[in-house]
């Protein structure tokens, strides 16, 4: 039991559901931890590039304003201002004297300190040269006193002023941690969402797939009824179900043929066997069930030629009676007895089918109604609707004719009859039962060899041949099947299988 439920455990575990979830979610997560990763190790240096960039841009700008000769003129105060603004920069221009000309800044205190710092510190730790130009270099300065950090350019403008610009990278790391927070919320908000998704998604995919799974599970039944329905917008799993529908129906064509072969060679095999030893039998058992009404149909004959002569006409009428009589039974049996060398010779060729054998049960019940009714007997039918098997339709409603036959000639007591219809695993089993009295319990191996007979008396009351029962024991044997009888304490139960 338990390796059962590890076995459901592990199906549950691997299913396709499962995967799909787990792939999305690593592959959310895997995009979650490039982005980090970029956004850590590159958006800085990036930031620190562009910045780089603005710091030299403004540099030759106001290079550019020197040499026109309009820095420092009151007009150009305003796009001056405007400038530091928009680029988030300090600038300070000094005079080689030391005075400072013009600043963005209302203290200049730290960006003098700065300013040498930047042209005269040799200390490496807090002070590193990222760029140099014709006329500057770019410096990344630390303060270690205020634990901040800048991107200095530091200069010599056309007219021999020193220039110093400055930009805070305070912000930039700011705004990358924010980033990478922002990054972190957005990948969980990601991965819940993935996980909704996949789901939603994976049971739209496999339940297409279930339902072929529960296809192909009732076909290794060989159970071919039930066929894949595409949806409306087809796709491949689509594809995959009208190849499954192509398949069943191929196999069970196969099946079908793979049968009648099968039947086919059990019969040759039987009647190779049992052929010489069916010759031998059959000239003693004619001759011995064809004796008596012979000796009948001869000896009232004879008496009809002395009533002839004796112009007795109640005795002529008698006697011919008598001689019909007995040749129809000669006929009956002659018949049967061609039947039954037919089919233990494999003459008769079984046409396998799949069909309803509720319905033929139900037609020799009808057929033979005149007759319960004649008798008082009543007949149910125990079923549980429509049972498909593999059979020969015609042989099939002959064993059950023979069946249902005996039962009405044999039913005495309750004067009732059972027919009733079991599904088994692999087969069903149709039963005919009949109150009266039980067969002996030494006869009953006798029952299915030809011109056996329990009650002589009685079969030749009814015209019983004797061979009835081993007709039956022919069909079913050449089917592959069983057939036998059981006893009950109020009356007798015959059977026979048939494949599903």
């Amino acid at each position: 039991m338990s390796q059962l439920r590890n076995e459901e455990n592990k199906k549950v575990k691997y299913s396709l559901s499962t995967q799909i979830c787990t792939y999305m979610v690593i592959v959310a997560l895997g995009a979650i931890l490039i982005s980090f990763i970029l956004n850590s190790v590159f958006t800085l240096g990036l930031s620190v590039g562009r910045r780089e960039n603005v710091l030299a841009d403004a540099f030759r700008t106001l290079s550019q304003k020197v040499s026109r000769n309009a820095l420092y003129d009151d007009k150009y105060r305003d796009y001056f201002e405007t400038l530091c603004a928009n680029n988030n920069l300090q600038v300070m221009i000094v005079s080689p004297s030391g005075e400072v000309v013009m600043s963005s800044q209302g203290s200049n205190r730290l960006m003098m300190a700065q300013l040498y710092s930047a042209m005269l510190s040799r200390d490496k730790d807090n002070r590193e040269i990222i760029r140099t130009g014709p006329d500057y270099s770019i410096l990344r300065l630390k303060n270690p006193e205020v634990e901040s950090e800048f991107l200095v350019l530091w200069g010599t403008l056309p007219d021999s002023n020193l220039i110093m610009i400055r930009s805070g990278l305070g912000s930039i790391r700011t705004s990358a941690i924010f980033a990478s927070r922002v990054l972190l919320l957005a990948g969980l908000i990601s991965i819940g969402l993935a996980i909704i998704a996949s789901l939603f998604f994976s049971r739209r995919i496999t339940d297409p797939v279930r339902r072929l799974t529960r296809i192909a599970s009732q076909m290794a039944s060989l159970d071919f009824n039930a066929k894949y329905e595409p949806e409306k917008k087809p796709n491949e799993i689509d594809e995959l179900g009208d190849c499954m529908n192509e398949l069943s129906k191929t196999l069970e064509g196969t099946i079908l043929k793979l049968k009648q072969a099968n039947a086919d060679l059990l019969q040759d095999l039987k009647a190779r066997e049992e052929n010489e030893k069916m010759r031998r039998e059959f000239s003693s058992s004619v001759s011995h069930e064809l004796k008596t009404p012979l000796a009948l149909i001869i000896g009232y004959a004879e008496g009809l030629n002395d009533a002839v002569a004796s112009d007795d006409e109640e005795d002529r009428r008698f006697y011919c009676n008598v001689i019909i009589d007995e040749a129809n039974k000669m006929n009956h049996i002659v018949k049967e007895l061609l039947d039954l060398s037919h089919l233990e010779y494999g003459e008769q060729i079984m046409n396998l089918e799949r069909f309803d054998v509720t319905e033929v049960i139900s037609g020799v019940i009808r057929s033979n109604r005149i007759l319960t009714d004649r008798e008082g007997i009543s007949v149910s039918f125990i079923h549980n609707g429509s049972a498909y098997v593999w059979s020969d339709p015609f042989f099939t409603e002959q064993v059950i004719t023979n069946y249902f036959s005996n039962a009405i000639h044999y039913c005495e007591n309750e004067k009732k009859i059972e027919v009733k219809i079991t599904e088994r695993e692999k087969d069903y089993r149709i039963s005919v039962f009949n109150s009266g009295a039980p067969i002996p319990e030494e006869a009953i191996p006798h029952l299915w060899e030809k011109f056996y007979k329990v009650d002589k008396a009685r079969t030749r009351e009814y015209g019983g041949s004797g061979i009835g029962l081993s007709v039956v024991k022919a069909i079913v044997d050449d089917l592959g099947k069983e057939c036998g009888v059981v006893n009950h304490q109020n009356g007798v139960e015959f059977y026979f299988d048939l494949d599903k």
